[in-house]
């Protein structure tokens, strides 16, 4: 499989015309034998890539106090609770949070708060917040998400990610491809549910892999 990837991501690049703007990678994987009618069989992860997806990730932080500072220092988006309770109000103003933004870290005992005025639009985004006690130490944790990547299969079958962009070495897309094909695998162990894999540029050809 590493070699059917690595050759379908330098021919992907190849086969891709020139664009205005770096195109990230993706890679495609269509799941077979799978019930989606059993919530248990739905993918909905995070995954952690080797070397990033090659593209900024945004983090969000709802914290007060030394956790706001320390957030402010590591030069992440704060919001404070008053701050949120203005988002939740307007709709349209928190439906752009939930959507500009990758990742959130909530300070724990902002949970509730969070979960009342803002749980229905980060839930349906699948963008709930990683919860962390006010004496957490931050730097570890965004430095994790900012190579992370989310997954959520939803109704389909089908897993598709960015694994990185154009302009990185073919064996760091591999890796990062490697990755998402090994937590797949994981999460359906002992079933064979790879129908068939792909790669593909932002608006280049799919390429098969197998």
């Amino acid at each position: 499989m590493l070699d059917a990837l690595k050759k379908a991501v330098k021919e992907a690049k190849e086969k891709s015309k020139p664009r205005n703007f770096t195109q990230s990678i993706d890679i495609v994987i269509n799941l077979k034998d799978v019930n989606f009618k059993d919530p248990q069989n739905k993918m909905r992860q995070e995954i952690v890539l080797p070397h990033g997806k090659g593209k900024e990730v945004k983090i969000g932080i709802f914290a007060e106090g030394d956790m706001a500072l320390r957030g402010k220092k590591l030069k992440v988006q704060v919001f404070s609770k008053k701050e949120l309770k203005t988002i939740s109000e307007d709709k349209r103003k928190a439906r752009k949070m939930a959507n500009t933004y990758d990742f959130f870290i909530a300070q724990a005992d902002m949970m509730p708060f969070i979960g009342k005025a803002l749980g229905p639009v980060l839930g349906r985004r699948n963008k709930m917040p990683v919860t962390v006690p006010p004496t957490a130490p931050l730097e570890p944790i965004v430095e994790k998400l900012k190579n992370s990547i989310r997954i959520n299969t939803r109704e389909t079958p089908i897993v598709q990610a960015i694994i990185g962009n154009e302009t990185m070495d073919d064996d760091k897309i591999t890796e990062n491809g490697m990755a998402v094909l090994n937590a797949v695998k994981r999460k359906y162990e002992g079933m064979n549910v790879l129908g068939s894999v792909y790669v593909k540029t932002t608006m280049g050809p799919v390429i098969k892999v197998i």
